[in-house]
């Protein structure tokens, strides 16, 4: 409700860009054909997540991923670690924040392990483990339109270094500040039942769904095809929207009662369109060139750092949404667009409202009884993401395109 209020907030104000003339109605019709397909895009696909959650494929995963671990919370984590990097790529860093981490603090909860590390792990790896492909984040999808739509294959040729880095860095300080909670082993018989862990943690879905053989297996086939889909080169909401609508008729047919306009992420909706319309007026106005004066111009290692930190730094302060949308005419080469989402995915990682994931992820927590504190949160996330930053940028300057083990400019 509160980020629908937001929104509202946002849409009424740039309305009034437009009926005042800040911003001429011809750069919203080229706005709208810029953001209409990305919008159908993260609609079929929260739809598809939600509806693959309800089936319990998720859950069915990480039940095995518990015997998997053998006993060894240290290898629990990192196959659950691979999850939700594996979450991230490929369905979006809002789908690991919602759908994994009610599953990954239920998993923890039942192997009697301590749920910070697992759940510090998730929220981190939904934001630095989103730069691999255009569908992992929003700002990505941006960042391939503004590069002339290139591939999923281009795409990521330019972002694996950085990428690797993003995931590496927040998992290797996880590692370190939790090392002896990670030499803990846990039961693999729980002794708590899934179904009542899970009423416990106030969310029935958890570990509990999955009842239903034809829908789980009907939901995972949809979905291990719908993933090479998304990264074919088609236009993604295509393949999005043919899934969400394959799902819709299978839950028609054997749960009808999860059909729900609920499904469709209104709030969510209302906060991006509104929030595109004002950063659009800002940009008209010239708020990107002060910000340049800031992010700097060039394509060495310091000047695309440079660039980075205002992307992060701008994230942390206001939102990555925002961030991206200004600082994204500074970004005229592949080499500086992919330091500026270095920035404003990896770099979201201090304040709350820096991403909307960290938000989501917080409200299930919230739901499942679990206290995160902000202020400890900050302090982590003021190590953690400018390190994560610096190696993902150095990654970037040797890898990269112009880089010194990369294809000359």
């Amino acid at each position: 409700m509160r980020l629908a209020i937001i929104g509202l907030v946002l849409l009424v104000a740039g309305g009034i860009s437009v009926a005042t003339g800040v911003l001429p109605w011809q750069e919203v019709t080229v706005l709208v054909d810029r953001v209409a397909p990305i919008l159908g895009f993260v609609v079929a696909m929260t739809v598809v997540t939600e509806l693959v959650s309800e089936a319990g494929t998720f859950q069915w995963i990480a039940r095995h991923i518990r015997a998997w671990g053998r006993g060894r919370s240290v290898l629990l984590w990192l196959l659950l670690a691979l999850f939700a990097t594996v979450s991230t790529v490929f369905l979006s860093l809002d789908t690991t924040a919602v759908l994994l981490t009610p599953v990954v603090v239920t998993v923890a909860r039942q192997a009697g392990l301590p749920v910070l590390p697992f759940a510090l792990t998730t929220v981190w790896l939904a934001n630095t483990a989103s730069l691999l492909l255009p569908i992992s984040n929003l700002t990505n999808l941006l960042a391939q339109h503004s590069l002339g739509g290139i591939s999923p294959a281009q795409f990521a040729q330019l972002m694996w270094a950085p990428s690797l880095a993003a995931v590496l860095v927040p998992l290797a300080l996880i590692a370190l500040v939790f090392r002896r909670e990670l030499r803990r082993s846990y039961a693999l018989d729980s002794a708590r039942p899934a179904h009542r862990a899970s009423l416990s943690a106030g969310n029935d879905k958890v570990l509990s769904a999955g009842n239903d053989k034809v829908l789980l297996a009907g939901s995972a086939a949809v979905l291990l095809l719908l993933l090479p889909a998304l990264i074919s080169g088609a236009a993604i909401w295509i393949p999005a929207t043919a899934a969400a609508a394959i799902l819709a008729v299978i839950f028609a047919i054997r749960r009808p009662k999860v059909l729900k306009v609920t499904l469709i992420p209104w709030s969510l909706l209302l906060f991006t369109c509104g929030l595109f319309l004002v950063v659009e007026a800002t940009q008209y106005l010239g708020a990107s060139r002060l910000l340049g004066q800031v992010a700097g111009e060039g394509h060495g290692f310091v000047e695309l750092l440079r660039l980075a930190m205002t992307g992060a730094l701008g994230s942390n302060v206001v939102n990555n949404l925002p961030a991206y949308l200004l600082a994204e005419p500074l970004a005229g080469s592949p080499e500086r667009m992919a330091a500026l989402l270095v920035g404003v995915n990896a770099g979201p990682l201090i304040t709350p409202w820096a991403s909307l994931a960290t938000l989501l992820w917080h409200d299930r927590l919230v739901r499942m009884n679990v206290l995160i504190k902000w202020k400890g949160y900050a302090v982590f996330g003021l190590v953690v993401a400018p390190l994560t930053i610096l190696a993902a940028v150095a990654a970037l300057a040797v890898f990269g395109p112009g880089g010194l083990l990369g294809q000359p400019r």
